[in-house]
């Protein structure tokens, strides 16, 4: 039987394991990426290991999340970042240099390479034929020191892509229907790796498009096969050398098969809030808009901004909206601006934002109140663009420009003429703004701001867990729920006493204060827990302030890993029906001296016991028992 894609190089970097579906595989990493929202607390705790050099063949450490700089707090952090990758064998993408995901694209980013990011959408990388995952910041510090990467083995489903997409329909509306079909929980412990002739049709920019949205199924990844495209994209970055022709065997099997024909598409739409919540733009044509804004990791190429260049040249932004316009790296930004296509968005009355995340993580650009905005971002939970009461639309570049030209919703192929863009033969590369490491670490001194704190440990799992349920929640919680973004939150990422007194504020403006009171507790969740970014703070945070275990009717991939690395027992209801039995304030107990697959919890409220089970391996537990990765790791380096 031969191998697909996602089976190839799972084989080729295995490291423990079998590759059996449902088992633990533990794959060596060839690269990292971490951005600054999520680095300085890796590198807190890469540093806490006494690793002195990084042992990955590459490994980035990206300025691109906490750029708004209205205090000292982010600017410190890019100090800290600066001189603690040049002494550790890191290389450091400048402040301006652009979106981590567009730069690896451009300037790293191998076929058949392993790449584990900081950040939920690294899987941006599989559309240049990468096995690339978003993780925690702990197990990105832990793949730097030199260990292997755990997953499920995941199962592989086919998206058989057939035809061509017809003007102004573009990748975006790929994902979006994908999105429709399979939901945010579809993807969990799952590959989508993508073939069939239509995949021969679509840039390397429309792949990473739709394989940074994979992010949004709850995938492990996505991934594209390595052709003739990818070769030529490669070229024109300079970087032919890096190419490799990798595609799925003629006998490959997949676990599932999705078709969908590119011809028969028509644009695509997200309403609030969630990104599956997709219908038919047609749906909602003739909604008034207020804000556009136009980036992101997944739409900010060269070829998507000329798009929307092309469609603005001549015209004028309607007055009643903004338009924001964020180009994806400095690549795009001087090419934009050598080759006009600057000139006519600002002349067209756009807004352009610096090469970062930005918008997208609530930093700058909220909308006004109860304003209808179309991003061509990849997630619109509420309350993530900065206002609560925004209504947030998920949309392609075509669509959006449509709307900023009209004022409301409508049809991008009402504009006239599709501006086809082609990749360009040779980009203009000027790598300036990344730095190399130092030659002898030893020498550079690591600058710490006083608002960077030590990484908060946990002791060892005691044998009986008792307290209360101090938060009860419902399906889809997201790790903006848990702990938010924005301007005034993400710069306490290197404080994390500071940035647990927002955990749940959203939710439960209440909660930080109850559970110091209460010294910690249980939370009781619904299915889907912790869905969204990779933030490990959503875990952090809450060991901080006590939470012993979190109990749930199933668990986002990430969010799951990063519990377990930080010593909290993710466990699930065997009863589903059990998790309506339980209240907040109701006191638990549970024995866990040994954690068996089947455990009891105890409602002493109630009088009630309730069967949970999880899906730890051995190893897991004793990460758990150790108190978390960290602890579990140093133990053993020493060993």
């Amino acid at each position: 039987m031969g191998f697909n894609v996602a089976q190839k190089i799972i084989k080729k970097h295995l490291a423990e394991g079998r590759m059996k579906k449902g088992k633990t595989v533990a794959l060596r990493i060839d690269q990292t990426l971490t951005q600054d929202a999520t680095g300085t607390m890796a590198y807190l705790q890469f540093e806490a290991m006494g690793v002195p050099k990084v042992k990955t063949e590459l490994s980035v450490s990206y300025v691109d999340h906490n750029t708004l700089q209205t205090g000292f707090e982010n600017a410190d952090d890019h100090r800290y970042l600066q001189s603690v990758a040049s002494k550790h064998g890191i290389y450091f993408s400048r402040p301006g240099n652009g979106i981590c995901h567009q730069v690896h694209l451009e300037r790293f980013g191998a076929p058949g390479k392993t790449l584990l990011g900081s950040d939920s959408h690294t899987p941006t990388g599989g559309g240049i034929g990468m096995m690339a995952m978003g993780a925690g910041g702990l197990d990105v510090a832990l793949a730097m020191a030199g260990q292997p990467f755990r997953i499920v083995m995941p199962e592989v489903v086919e998206v058989r892509l057939t035809g061509k997409l017809q003007p102004w329909v573009s990748a975006k509306d790929i994902i979006l229907e994908l999105l429709r079909r399979e939901t945010v929980k579809g993807g969990v412990n799952k590959v989508y790796e993508y073939t069939g002739e239509g995949v021969e049709s679509l840039s390397v920019p429309e792949r990473a498009t739709i394989t940074n949205m994979g992010a949004e199924l709850g995938a492990t990844t996505s991934i594209f096969p390595s052709d003739n495209v990818t070769k030529q994209f490669m070229k024109a970055q300079g970087r032919v050398e890096d190419y490799s022709r990798l595609k799925a065997d003629p006998s490959a099997t997949y676990d599932k098969t999705v078709e969908i024909d590119l011809g028969s598409l028509e644009p695509m739409i997200a309403k609030p809030h969630m990104p599956d919540n997709v219908v038919k733009l047609s749906e909602l044509e003739g909604t008034k808009v207020q804000q556009v804004a136009i980036g992101s990791c997944t739409n900010s190429s060269y070829r998507d901004l000329m798009t929307v260049a092309g469609a603005l040249k001549g015209k004028t932004v309607h007055p009643g909206v903004s338009l924001g316009i964020a180009p994806g790296s400095k690549q795009v930004m001087n090419m934009l601006a050598l080759n006009g296509a600057l000139a006519d968005m600002v002349a067209a009355g756009a807004r352009i934002l610096e090469s970062t995340c930005g918008p997208c993580i609530g930093m700058g650009q909220s909308p006004s109140t109860d304003a209808v905005s179309l991003r061509t971002f990849n997630r619109n939970f509420i309350g993530r663009s900065g206002t609560q009461s925004a209504q947030v639309h998920l949309v392609s570049p075509e669509v959006a420009i449509a709307a900023a030209i009209s004022g409301e919703i409508s049809d991008p192929r009402k504009l006239g003429e599709y501006p086809v863009i082609k990749t360009p033969k040779k980009f203009l590369v000027d790598d300036n703004m990344i730095l190399a490491p130092a030659e002898n670490g030893s020498k550079v001194e690591i600058l710490r701001g006083p608002n960077i704190a030590p990484c908060p440990t946990k002791e060892p799992l005691e044998e009986m867990l008792e307290g209360e349920v101090i938060l009860k929640v419902d399906d889809n919680i997201t790790t903006d729920h848990i702990m938010p973004a924005g301007a005034k939150i993400l710069p306490l990422r290197s404080n994390v006493p500071k940035i647990s007194e927002h955990v749940f504020v959203s939710v439960d403006p209440e909660f930080p204060a109850r559970a110091k009171a209460k010294g910690g507790g249980f939370i009781v969740g619904g299915s889907n827990y912790g869905q969204g970014s990779s933030r490990e703070h959503a875990a952090l945070a809450p060991m901080y302030l006590g939470v012993k275990a979190v109990i749930t009717k199933s668990f986002a991939r990430i969010h799951l890993a990063n519990l377990t690395n930080f010593g909290i027992i993710p466990l699930t209801f065997v009863n589903e029906g059990d998790y309506d039995k339980i209240d907040q304030g109701d006191q638990l107990e549970m024995n866990t001296k040994s954690i068996k697959k089947t455990m009891t919890l105890k409602n002493k409220t109630k009088g009630e016991s309730y069967q949970l089970t999880h899906t730890l391996d051995p190893r897991a537990v004793d990460i758990i028992k150790a108190g978390g990765s960290l602890a579990y790791a140093k133990a053993n380096m020493s060993a």
